[in-house]
């Protein structure tokens, strides 16, 4: 395991400032997702517990997700965008898999993203009425970069021509995964949730965005052929905001 991995995967997945010389490899990215979650999370969990005293809970879910834009420089929604173009209206792989590589946003891309931050933004807004809201966004956060460091395991197909899938390919394994998940969710019960009622319910909201991603990964791979870097980025968004929406439903 590659310990400059930290960089890595901060230097790729984040806007936060790293030396120059820990861009020059994609290998650490997918291993360490978890622990830049971990990172990330806290932050927009933190500026969302701390709004919604000063606004409403609504003006705080924007606020803390809007955080987690800036900080992944709307990487990973833009990902979100064109792999709904990709996987949007029927057309073959070839042409799906070009689409993706235009810099443009088409129809489908809009809707998905409209949709997407809605769902996320209202979710997180009725959470943060019940008061431990920020736990919940934390906890999807961390589950979306779990989602996306699953990318990496050994025998995920990589669609034709993708550089980023071709670089992360095998990196992670499964040992490493559970322990990143096992690692990252004790570290968020230290945190403060003292409810074991609570704790069980956000873990059942957060496989359920797991479940949420995999389907992803499944339609991607039969459309296009496997991940590339749009994919993993969606994957990390529909994550997001299929653990929020559980976490919402089960509250």
């Amino acid at each position: 395991m590659r310990w400059t991995g930290p960089l890595e995967s901060a230097a790729l997945l984040t806007a936060l400032p790293v030396p120059a010389r820990a861009a020059a490899s994609t290998r650490g990215v997918l291993p360490w997702a978890p622990l830049v979650g971990l990172v990330l999370g806290g932050v927009a969990a933190g500026v969302a517990a701390l709004a919604v005293r000063a606004v409403s809970p609504l003006a705080a879910a924007v606020l803390g997700i809007a955080v987690l834009a800036v900080l992944t420089r709307g990487l990973h929604l833009d990902g979100l965008a064109d792999t709904a173009d990709g996987l949007g209206p029927l057309r073959d792989r070839d042409r799906a898999l070009a689409v993706m590589r235009r810099g443009d946003v088409g129809p489908f891309g809009v809707v998905a993203l409209v949709l997407v931050l809605l769902l996320q933004a209202a979710c997180l807004a009725a959470l943060l009425e019940e008061g431990a809201g920020w736990v919940a966004l934390w906890v999807a956060v961390v589950a979306a970069r779990l989602a996306m460091a699953r990318t990496g395991l050994p025998g995920t197909p990589v669609a034709a021509g993708s550089t980023l899938g071709r670089a992360v390919e095998g990196t992670v394994s499964r040992a490493w995964l559970t322990g990143s998940g096992l690692a990252a969710a004790g570290v968020l019960l230290l945190a403060g949730l003292g409810d074991p009622g609570g704790a069980v319910r956000l873990a059942g909201s957060a496989a359920l965005g797991l479940l949420a991603a995999e389907l992803l990964l499944r339609r991607a791979t039969s459309r296009l052929g496997g991940v590339n870097g749009d994919v993993i980025g969606a994957m990390g968004e529909v994550t997001t905001a299929v653990t929020l929406l559980g976490a919402a439903v089960l509250a």
